[in-house]
């Protein structure tokens, strides 16, 4: 739904780095960032948009596989800082780690009622055919786009890529080279992009229980994750479950939440687990679902008292440990709230599944 002439929408773009905003250096061939006002320079058809857009950037820009939980935290201070002051945000950002600051922003911004979309591209802005354009334009479309109510159409963070926009926190990278690099195999659309937006609303997140805006910091990265395979030693499991100050272990298993039933490997999580860490259960697979019970190799790591992550991605379920970790709660409570979607992140099985 288009917005009223009447209002001006005020967007900020917070450009954080990555490929949108690279160019070539001529003696290297190597891809570097450049300054963001040329960004905007080679995007003019903004201006036709008749939007208030304003920008703040990272100071260096940073390739996104130097992005960390600090930089989570810096973005989220800018969306704190300007929450009242613009009518939505875009988020400027490298696709490697997109969807970890996507997850991460999602549970950081608290009660969020205002978009916050995320996106990049596949080649630099400035190249001929460069997808970057698109995607910005879109992404600031969308940031400042209005349901019937006159409320805005997006209230969460999302990943605007191409043709789809993805809840942050359901999508992942799965192209190094397509255009459309984003998938949510757990969860539709939000909206497709063709001549038109077409939104999908009965898939957008709404607020049941109006709470004041809040920023959440503080995450806690004393988190590994941990993958099985076949042939996986005993003595590097154990070692990776008693890695120094680790609090909580993303253990991704096979299929539908199967591991190993060798007698060691039930003993070395549940001392483990026994001890105060926690194991979160999340599927190698990018599609479906942790489903404890479902086959006798599942029943171990429930046994051991494995947290089971349902359809929540690798990228969501770090974020999540990262965020209750972080909230300083005990380790029983983060067991606990690991299991109970806090934005929309996880979908619970239905009973009897």
């Amino acid at each position: 739904m288009n917005t009223p002439s009447a209002h001006r929408p005020r967007i900020l773009l917070i450009y954080t780095g990555g490929t949108i905003g690279m160019i070539e250096n001529p003696e290297t061939e190597a891809l570097q960032p450049f300054n963001f006002d040329h960004l905007i320079d080679n995007v003019p058809k903004l201006k036709m948009l008749n939007y208030v857009i304003d920008n703040v950037s990272f100071n260096p820009p940073i390739d996104s596989s130097d992005m960390s939980p600090e930089h989570w935290e810096e973005i989220a201070h800018v969306v704190e800082n300007s929450y009242h002051l613009y009518d939505g945000f875009v988020v400027l950002h490298g696709t490697d780690t997109m969807a970890y600051t996507a997850s991460a922003l999602s549970f950081m911004l608290e009660n969020l009622r205002k978009p916050v979309i995320i996106t990049g591209s596949q080649l630099p802005i400035g190249e001929v055919r460069t997808d970057g354009e698109e995607n910005l334009i879109t992404a600031v479309q969308i940031a400042a786009a209005i349901d019937r109510h006159g409320d805005p159409m997006v209230q969460e963070v999302a990943i605007l890529f191409e043709n789809y926009l993805w809840r942050g926190n359901r999508a992942t990278k799965r192209s190094a080279d397509n255009f459309n690099a984003f998938k949510s195999h757990n969860y539709p659309e939000l909206a497709k992009i063709g001549l038109d937006i077409n939104y999908h609303e009965d898939a957008l997140y709404r607020h049941h229980v109006h709470e004041p805006f809040k920023v959440n910091y503080g995450l806690d990265k004393s988190i590994i994750v941990i993958d099985l395979f076949p042939g996986l030693r005993e003595d590097a499991f154990r070692h990776a479950l008693h890695t120094p100050a680790t609090k909580g272990v993303v253990l991704r298993s096979f299929g539908a939440g199967n591991a190993p039933t060798a007698p060691w490997f039930f003993d070395a999580l549940k001392e483990a687990i026994d001890g105060g860490l926690v194991v979160f259960n999340v599927t190698q697979c990018v599609g479906g679902s942790v489903l404890p019970g479902r086959y006798a190799a599942s029943d171990a790591l429930a046994a051991a008292g494995v947290v089971a992550g349902a359809d929540i991605t690798t990228e969501a379920a770090i974020a999540k440990m990262m965020f209750l970790f972080g909230q300083n709660i005990p380790a029983h409570e983060v067991r606990r709230r690991l299991t109970h979607p806090i934005c929309g992140e996880m979908t619970l099985p239905s009973p009897g599944e």
